[in-house]
């Protein structure tokens, strides 16, 4: 794909769909459910355990795995190691054909319920983590301190944004004024440490807000708007465009500048789909580490790219970059 000529044009953002799918059907002796008798591959994954203060890992902590169609069964359990880590973990997926082809409606993943315990802190349970065919799945839990263990932490992923039901993108202008008269006026594009994430609608004061590291912000909302089997530089394309989005609000402080403590929205409306607990994937981890520092922009424009983009399927978007196509 070759992003180098914007001007005036958008790329089109699409996966390869010329891969011999009979080439990728697994076989595996591992326990399926009644609603996986259609499964024909396997995804992998792991878990990561930290605290939430100091992003500490937490060794020795207990991590039991099962399917989210039947919780009580457990798949498989685990003790963290002293990074905090689980080991990885097979498990039954859709096939791959699903997460390539535009037409198909069928759910592209499985999922599963990821449970935490340890001593001295809260328990975790993350319900909806999504496992794709011939990807490593990584499923961060950061757990609370609470010195007598009882209380409990708990997720709910929503159905990924190219198979769930979210509301569209409405239209903003491609290069945002600059007023001037938010909490700090920047002179270049400067990539932030950390962003604040409003997880709702800009108007939902009700809404909380999270400081969010903005590599793993990145990655959540690559996770939770794109699937991680599409091909390298389809990733890599779709995550220059989320993160030139991103630094886009981050430049011209767009919420503080309407009176907003915070830096962009969960909301689809809006900004991108951010989802507080769910799993990132190891192509989306190693495609934003590549490419952190980098933006797309247009000559003698300062600002980054207000990337807009839709899926192309649900909701069509002349002129805007496209998902799918």
């Amino acid at each position: 794909m070759n992003l180098s000529n914007l001007n005036g044009k958008e790329p089109i953002l699409k996966p390869d769909l010329g891969h011999d799918f009979s080439k990728n059907v697994k076989k595996s002796n591992i326990r399926v459910y009644p609603a996986q008798m259609e499964t024909q591959s396997l995804g992998k994954l792991r878990v990561n355990v930290t605290s939430d203060v100091g992003f500490r890992p937490i060794q020795n902590a207990r991590v039991s795995i099962s399917y989210s169609g039947d919780p009580q069964s457990v798949v498989e359990e685990f003790t963290t190691d002293d990074l905090g880590r689980t080991g990885e973990i097979e498990l039954p997926t859709p096939p791959l054909e699903y997460s390539l082809d535009q037409n198909n409606f069928e759910q592209p993943y499985s999922n599963y319920t990821v449970k935490v315990s340890a001593s001295g802190f809260k328990n975790v349970e993350v319900n909806g983590t999504e496992l794709l065919p011939d990807v490593t799945a990584i499923q961060p839990v950061s757990m609370e301190v609470e010195p007598d263990s009882t209380g409990e932490q708990l997720y709910v992923i929503p159905p990924h944004t190219l198979y769930g039901d979210y509301p569209p993108k409405i239209a903003e202008a491609e290069i945002k004024p600059i007023e001037g008269s938010g909490e700090i006026v920047l002179l270049n594009v400067v990539i932030p440490e950390f962003v604040i994430v409003h997880d709702g609608p800009p108007s939902d004061s009700s809404a909380s807000n999270y400081y969010i590291r903005y590599s793993d912000y990145i990655k959540n909302v690559a996770s939770s708007e794109i699937y991680a089997t599409w091909p390298a530089a389809t990733i890599t394309a779709n995550v220059l465009a989320i993160m030139s989005f991103t630094l886009n609000l981050v430049f011209t402080e767009w919420y503080r500048n309407q009176g907003y403590n915070f830096t962009i929205t969960s909301s689809t409306a809006f900004d991108h789909k951010w989802m507080r607990g769910r799993n990132i994937y190891d192509t989306i981890n190693t495609a934003v580490d590549q490419v952190f520092t980098n933006y797309l922009s247009r000559p003698n424009v300062k600002q980054p790219i207000l990337t807009q983009y839709c899926d192309g399927r649900n909701v069509t978007c002349p002129g805007w970059m496209t998902v799918l196509q």
